[in-house]
């Protein structure tokens, strides 16, 4: 009832505004617990995700799952669900947390170790990393379905998949709409149809709430560390969801240009951005490094820490990034 409740206020002000990712290393400082891959692959995962589509009548809820229902996954794997599956492992932080904003914790029985929001998930046991999962502990679970992301190994799926366990990975890294298709394609498999169109509803009216705030504004330039240091620079290029979060919160990527993760302290230093935006944990080590404590937004205090986690993990909160990112580069919007 209450999500009707909630569609029914959603569907009046949609007709006024719808228009529309391992630890930080201090050696590498390079962010690895989200679900970006600063390997620079992110032309790898861009397939989308494919249900069958159900059309959605103005005014109607959405269809309950017809079960035995087949999802191709983003590797492109088809995989059939004959009912909605009862144990689940979740193999990524940003499906755990989709877990629990479509209320199926009860059905979570294994998450990775950095699955840490809500802090509800810490008390799931875990099955330990993204990239390397203890397999005999996710067998000893017994789950109906390991739902994995961008970190999950074609070894650890095979060995899987090869003992009978059933597998879908789900990723969309190309663009903010791909945390839409996360949603709905698990509203789909679990038949939670209608609080997946809540949750993607109520994504959207705040993303464009955000938009017409920050409208015409000018776009001051913009540099999103991934990672830094020794071992090189990442950021979000031109190609990445998280670029396009940038852009729409009403900033000028200077990595757009950019394909996949991987950046040169080179192009850094001449772009010279007015604003750098990094993780809360990483920032004071970036201010203070001997490449980057010349640069214009360090000298000028214009280097923000945030929870990077609304950023990089694609879900739900994307909107709350999205919001937090306009803030920090139009504040006077927001006043």
């Amino acid at each position: 009832m209450k999500y009707l409740r909630k569609i029914l206020a959603i569907l009046c002000c949609m007709t006024l505004v719808f228009g529309l990712v391992a630890c930080n290393s201090k050696a590498d400082n390079v962010s690895k617990n989200s679900d970006v891959n600063p390997a620079g692959t992110s032309e790898e995962k861009s397939s989308e995700l494919t249900t069958t589509p159900v059309p959605e009548v103005p005014g109607s809820l959405p269809e309950a799952t017809k079960y035995p229902v087949t999802i191709t996954d983003s590797e492109g794997t088809e995989v059939t669900f004959d009912s909605g599956p009862i144990k689940v492992v979740s193999m990524a932080p940003n499906i755990t947390e989709t877990v629990y904003q479509l209320e199926l914790e009860s059905k979570l029985v294994g998450r990775t170790d950095y699955c840490d929001f809500p802090k509800e998930a810490l008390s799931v046991e875990s099955v330990g990393t993204l990239t390397n999962p203890d397999i005999e502990k996710i067998i000893s679970l017994e789950p109906d379905i390991v739902i994995a992301s961008t970190h999950f190994s074609e070894e650890s799926n095979k060995k899987l998949t090869d003992l009978g366990v059933k597998v879908i990975v789900l990723y969309a890294a190309n663009d903010v709409e791909g945390a839409y298709s996360i949603i709905e394609t698990m509203g789909t498999i679990f038949n939670v149809n209608e609080a997946a169109a809540t949750a993607v509803k109520d994504m959207q009216m705040s993303i464009e709430e955000t938009k017409a705030l920050i409208k015409g504004l000018d776009k001051p330039s913009v540099y999103y560390v991934v990672g830094f240091g020794e071992y090189g620079d990442y950021t979000a290029g031109g190609d990445t969801f998280i670029s396009q979060m940038l852009t729409e919160a009403g900033g000028n990527n200077i990595a757009q240009a950019v394909s996949g993760w991987s950046y040169t302290l080179e192009s850094l230093v001449e772009a010279d951005p007015d604003i750098i935006i990094i993780s809360e944990d990483m920032k004071s080590d970036f201010e203070t490094a001997e490449n980057y404590k010349d640069l214009t937004a360090v000298k000028n205090g214009r280097v923000y820490g945030i929870d990077k986690n609304i950023i990089e993990r694609q879900g739900y909160r994307n909107a709350e990034g999205l919001r937090t990112l306009a803030e920090i580069m139009h504040p006077e919007a927001f006043k």
